[in-house]
């Protein structure tokens, strides 16, 4: 599938998050494309008539935009990215998540990545610079023919785990986001086993993703039942392997 790609000049860089104090997206658009994605709402902020998942605009000036923001504004924990994957695939040749989080790493500034790439482990020497500085992975399932389901166009859960275990394993905090808990999840603990720090569950909203649960015959593992039994059973696990969940 081909992806529109434009390079943009964007005003500012440094938002406001309701999730974490600030976030900071490098791209609009993600060539990941989750069938999923609560973030296809933003394609009408857009002005793009194409899909979601079928343009990226690159916000080529991220990195300076963020090195005068950030003399201007209280430092607090900065999230990279809300509405994108900052390692998507362009991340290999634009490198803005990694000036961006040179920046902030310069600046003493707290980050919290989040992504499904291993692109990530290019920026490990960064990530140990950083001062509180972690990573999380969203890792929905451990079956990966469920992953080619609902996340087509993203890295292999098995290329996920191995970039969890490189980053755990060079001293950098590591969690999982099991959000949206898809089918197989219920087999994360054992590979997730001295890889992460600690693990988020989230239902999540489904409304997207609703007609590749009828087209594959899944409706039984979008109801209440599933979620709450799957949640139950994850936290159990975790907590047998001294791994915090909520």
């Amino acid at each position: 599938m081909s992806v529109i790609i434009k390079e943009t000049h964007p005003k500012t860089i440094l938002s406001v998050s309701k999730v974490f104090p600030y976030v900071i997206n490098p791209y609009t658009g993600c060539q990941h494309n989750c069938t999923y994605c609560y973030a296809r709402f933003m394609k009408r902020f857009t002005g793009h008539p194409e899909p979601w998942g079928q343009f990226v605009d690159v916000k080529i000036t991220a990195p300076e935009l963020l090195q005068r923001e950030i003399i201007r504004k209280k430092p607090d924990r900065v999230w990279m990215s809300g509405v994108c994957d900052p390692y998507q695939p362009l991340e290999a040749k634009y490198k803005l998540t990694r000036q961006c989080l040179e920046i902030l790493a310069q600046n003493g500034w707290p980050v919290t990545v989040q992504t499904r790439s291993p692109l990530v482990v290019r920026d490990i020497d960064i990530l140990k610079k950083g001062k509180d500085f972690d990573v999380g992975f969203s890792v929905t399932t451990a079956d990966d023919r469920i992953r080619r389901l609902f996340e087509p166009s993203a890295p292999p859960i098995e290329a996920r785990i191995k970039a969890l275990d490189e980053l755990h394993q060079a001293g950098i905090r590591t969690f999982v986001m099991i959000a949206p808990m898809l089918p197989g999840a219920e087999d994360l603990p054992e590979l997730l086993a001295g890889k992460v720090d600690h693990v988020i569950l989230d239902r999540m909203n489904y409304h997207h993703a609703d007609w590749v649960y009828r087209k594959y015959g899944l409706q039984d593992k979008m109801t209440d039942e599933y979620f709450e039994g799957t949640e139950r059973m994850l936290s159990s696990a975790f907590a047998r392997m001294g791994i915090s969940c909520r």
